[in-house]
């Protein structure tokens, strides 16, 4: 793995329930790359996502991640793997039952944050970073399908993680704000983090300009 290279796959076969999705995966991405992840629904893209998250385990090939080698990472590293990565997903998996920063709260005390200035502090750059401070007390069915996508992507970016991975982010969105936190990713992207979107919409990859990787009939290719 090379310097660069925050995410480095060679000779990986990626199973799913004992299934083999995709095989002989290899990949180098880079600090600070806005990369597209496409496929039909299906083809692996999810499952790769879950790789890097530790969510499926490595059977075969190498991967390495933020510099964790997920060959030989142990049970108790995964969390610590988890901080550098934010992860969005397309239904958004707010609490229904909590306010915007009470969502915001509970993850930072649930990765060990403690001090409450801190945490106040925190909850409000990222939500100023989203655009979406005059929310800070909403309930989530108070907010429209975009602001929800926000407040997912402030929650991904609360333990300023090296790589946001965005799973089908804009999948339940309108295109005009689609095309919003289509911006707001890219921006985050040019703040220096690592960006691996999940997607099967090519009107958004023609729109906005990325590295593209394919999963198709059990391969990843990169155009």
């Amino acid at each position: 793995m090379d310097q660069k290279s925050i995410i480095s796959l060679r000779g990986l076969s990626v199973f799913q329930k004992n299934k083999l999705v995709l095989s002989d995966v290899s990949l180098e991405i880079s600090s600070g790359e806005f990369v597209y992840l496409i496929g039909k629904t299906g083809s692996g893209k999810s499952s790769l996502l879950q790789i890097f998250y530790a969510d499926l385990p490595v059977e075969q090939g190498h991967a390495e991640i933020c510099s964790y080698n997920l060959n030989a990472i142990k049970r108790s590293e995964i969390p610590y793997l988890r901080r550098k990565l934010g992860i969005v997903f397309q239904n958004f998996q707010l609490l229904d039952d909590r306010s915007v920063s009470e969502n915001l709260e509970f993850v930072l005390h649930a990765t060990g944050s403690k001090d409450k200035q801190v945490i106040e502090n925190r909850i409000l750059q990222v939500l100023d970073r989203v655009g979406l401070i005059s929310k800070l007390k909403s309930m989530p069915h108070q907010l429209s399908g975009g602001e929800q996508q926000r407040i997912a992507i402030a929650r991904a970016l609360l333990n300023d993680p090296e790589i946001i991975l965005a799973d089908e982010p804009t999948g339940n969105l309108d295109p005009e704000t689609s095309n919003g936190i289509m911006k707001l990713l890219l921006e985050i992207c040019k703040s220096g983090k690592t960006v691996i979107m999940a997607t099967h919409n090519y009107s958004i990859i023609n729109k906005f300009p990325g590295k593209v990787v394919k999963c198709e009939e059990g391969s990843l290719i990169t155009n």
